[in-house]
């Protein structure tokens, strides 16, 4: 069974828009994904011209944090405190 589509004049004292009628959207279908704690990152256009997939990525990036906790392993604790 359809559900009907409501117009602007049933509810006049809501808050939201009618062009903000999110009653006929569909669930997210990649909700269930990022809900187990995922981070989404959003990359800059000629950043993400350099790898062709979202694996390549995270490979670099799991090689540079290599690297990093190398650098930081290896350099003395810092006696300034922020």
């Amino acid at each position: 069974m359809k559900r009907s589509k409501r117009k602007a004049t049933d509810q006049p004292d809501s808050e939201i828009l009618p062009e903000y009628d999110f009653s006929g959207a569909l669930p997210n279908k990649h909700a269930s994904r990022y809900a187990a704690g995922s981070a989404v990152v959003v990359l800059e256009p000629d950043v993400a011209a350099a790898f062709p997939s979202s694996g390549e990525v995270n490979d670099a990036l799991r090689a540079l944090a290599g690297i990093i906790q190398k650098h930081r392993s290896r350099r003395p604790a810092s006696r300034r405190a922020f």
